[in-house]
């Protein structure tokens, strides 16, 4: 559940960057938006990979 909170962190943590992109058209805040979205990108990779091992194991 760990990796959970992290992600959800993650997602939390753009939501200023997001507003400043789309609201006042801060080019910077597209910059970390996109960096942003490649690491859940890679967290959810990860996690996803997990569940899988994890599920493989059970059966």
């Amino acid at each position: 559940m760990n990796k959970f909170a992290s992600l959800k962190d993650l997602v939390l943590s753009l939501e200023s960057d997001f507003e400043k992109f789309y609201d006042k058209n801060n080019s910077a805040a597209g910059t970390r938006i996109r960096k942003g979205m490649l690491d859940i990108k890679k967290m959810a990779q990860d996690i996803r990979l997990e569940v899988q091992d994890l599920k493989n194991k059970e059966a």
